[in-house]
């Protein structure tokens, strides 16, 4: 999944001159926290957040400071190509709630906590009417066969995840599309995987 895909393309942006009170304004108006400083040629100069603003919280303290003296210089930024894994662990590892997405230094998008999540959300399947296998897999076969039982069966996986934290078995979580889950869990069963749950 690349950024290109999931990211706001042509993202509201902000003047260095503009004051802190035309930041708020734009970001009531369009419902976006996250604002990219530009220059003439769309280059990015800085980014300024709604918890930036919220340091400026009467209006009278907003009414005369630029953008630039409060924005962030060198934010960190992403390029469209990257992994949204990539930018979910920027995100992550510098508890911010967005970044500014940059083709040759010219800003072409923003993404964002909610764009990774819907991204997400998509892939996993999770809206969708699914079937979920909790399956502490075989040595013996391993995953493979686990997959390869379930299609036997006519089973259509959406997605699998693994539990993270450190256990002598973990457990696989397979969604499937919606089916009727009994000859699969036989079938798993037979082949020495436990099912430890099923979810419909």
């Amino acid at each position: 999944m690349k950024i290109k895909n999931w990211m706001q393309s042509e993202p509201v942006t902000i003047d260095r001159q503009a004051l802190l009170q035309d930041a708020s304004t734009l970001m009531n108006e369009h419902g976006i926290r996250h604002l990219p400083v530009v220059d003439d040629q769309e280059s990015l100069i800085g980014f300024i957040t709604e918890s930036d603003l919220r340091h400026f919280s009467f209006p009278a303290m907003v009414e005369d400071i630029p953008v630039h003296q409060v924005m962030v210089i060198n934010p960190i930024t992403i390029n469209p190509n990257a992994s949204i894994e990539t930018a979910a662990r920027l995100i992550h590892d510098y508890k911010i709630g967005g970044l500014p997405v940059l083709d040759k230094k010219r800003l072409v998008g923003i993404i964002t906590l909610s764009d990774i999540l819907a991204a997400f959300i998509e892939v996993m399947g999770l809206l969708k009417q699914s079937t979920r296998l909790d399956v502490i897999v075989s040595k013996k076969g391993g995953v493979e066969d686990v997959t390869r039982i379930i299609k036997e069966n006519k089973g259509e996986i959406v997605s699998v995840a693994q539990e993270s934290q450190s256990s002598r078995r973990k457990v696989h979580y397979f969604r499937l599309e919606k089916c009727d889950p009994a000859p699969i869990v036989a079938a798993l069963e037979k082949n020495g995987h436990k099912v430890v749950s099923v979810m419909e």
